[in-house]
């Protein structure tokens, strides 16, 4: 039996080039192959992966047809870093939840690893 599973997605791709690509890509893939052989698996997008959300949404996105396959395990949006990463109004407006289960001074919350860490998540990063 698998542990639960989240994927953090981070990568950049606005600088990141094929770099970032590759790295969005093996993320989904990985959430993918776990929700296929039956594990439990979230995905989130975090710091400047919140940037993913308005491409990868898009019909035209070489990620779209894979992302749709795992949308359902998408927990949702750091906000914090949405918010710094200027990624806010499209989370909202494509439909992606809000995460702000850490309460960082300064910032509107943050998804939380150490949530994750405490239930005994695996924890992934791409």
């Amino acid at each position: 039996m698998m542990n639960k599973t989240a994927i953090i997605i981070l990568s950049d791709p606005t600088n990141g080039g094929d770099e970032a690509l590759g790295r969005a890509f093996n993320g989904l893939a990985a959430a993918y192959d776990i929700k296929q052989r039956g594990g439990d698996v979230s995905i989130i997008f975090q710091g400047t992966g919140t940037r993913w959300v308005g491409l990868i949404t898009q019909k035209d996105h070489p990620l779209h047809g894979l992302f749709e396959s795992v949308k359902g395990n998408v927990t949702g949006v750091s906000c914090g870093c949405a918010d710094f990463f200027g990624a806010t109004e499209e989370a909202t407006v494509c439909g992606f939840d809000l995460i702000k289960e850490n309460p960082i001074p300064g910032t509107s919350g943050l998804a939380s690893f150490g949530k994750l860490l405490k239930f005994g998540t695996t924890i992934l990063t791409f």
